[in-house]
């Protein structure tokens, strides 16, 4: 039998007549760019207007554009590149779903309430108080509920895009280990273009991305990820009080840092921090514990 044409081998993959992954990686990005960049007009006039993009309205915008943008160009990757199911990606709808995600919102409690109580034993923040003190509890709830939808959004966008189609699609081109390295580097590189950030916050959220997609690959599914980067989001800011992957948000806690940058991650956030090593260790061992007998799928 004579080997297939020099365009076929490049541009389809052998097992099946359908785009080898690096071109149906390229296809989506491109297609996630164009649309975000159509759907993100909101916050040019913003910008145009002078008014901060990193106000909680401009980051819920923000995240709408993600939303619409991330959800749609995968869809319509994964149907007509992939020609697989967008559910497939890790969104079977069952009983084990909200439990997921529950948990992992309860492990990230733990993480950062473990990493709160760390810091302030070792005298790197001072507790300065509550948000109600200096607010109206209506005020203070109507702050949280605001950080809550933006951190759900962004929870099922980022975990949709790169522990989702990237990790998924490079890992069936390449294999797991590639794809779990590229995708988290990815990740870790985009949170560059945030305040305060660095190579070294740059190497924590790295870090950050392979401890998220450990909820996939024991599940399967991305519910437990997304439920842990809810969380994690959530109770790291508007709970404890501490900068968001460099984004100040209104904690319900009001502390002040006064350890050292090396451990705290200084005006970044834990991320940046070395602190955030062991927090990554024990939400890991949670993970393992809650998902030890589990049946997980393959990446298709």
């Amino acid at each position: 039998m004579s080997p297939p044409p020099f365009w076929k081998r490049v541009f389809l993959s052998a097992p099946e007549p359908r785009l080898r992954a690096g071109w149906r990686l390229a296809i989506q990005t491109i297609a996630m760019f164009v649309m975000l960049v159509c759907a993100s007009l909101p916050l040019v006039v913003m910008r145009l207007v002078g008014q901060d993009p990193y106000s909680p309205i401009g980051l819920l915008f923000a995240q709408v554009s993600e939303l619409i943008a991330f959800t749609l160009s995968i869809f319509l990757a994964r149907r007509f590149l992939d020609r697989r199911s967008f559910a497939s990606l890790g969104f079977k709808l069952d009983w084990r779903a909200p439990l997921d995600i529950l948990v992992g919102t309860g492990i990230a409690f733990v993480m950062m309430g473990s990493l709160s109580l760390v810091m302030r034993q070792m005298g790197w923040i001072s507790f300065e108080g509550f948000a109600w003190q200096s607010e109206t509890p209506l005020a203070v709830l109507g702050g949280l509920l605001l950080a809550l939808i933006i951190f759900i959004l962004t929870g099922w966008n980022e975990e949709l895009l790169f522990r989702g189609y990237q990790l998924q699609t490079l890992a069936s081109g390449l294999n797991l280990f590639w794809g779990l390295t590229i995708s988290s580097v990815i990740f870790g590189m985009l949170h560059l273009t945030n305040p305060h950030a660095s190579w070294v916050s740059a190497s924590g959220v790295i870090l950050a991305g392979l401890f998220l997609a450990i909820g996939y690959l024991r599940t399967g599914q991305l519910w437990l990820s997304i439920g842990l980067h809810i969380g994690w989001n959530f109770f790291e800011g508007p709970i404890f009080g501490f900068p968001v992957s460099g984004l100040e948000t209104s904690g319900l806690l009001l502390v002040r840092l006064t350890g050292p940058e090396l451990w705290t991650g200084g005006l970044f956030g834990p991320e940046a921090g070395l602190i955030i090593i062991p927090a990554l260790i024990l939400g890991t061992l949670l993970v393992l514990v809650y998902t030890r007998k589990r049946e997980r799928s393959q990446i298709q």
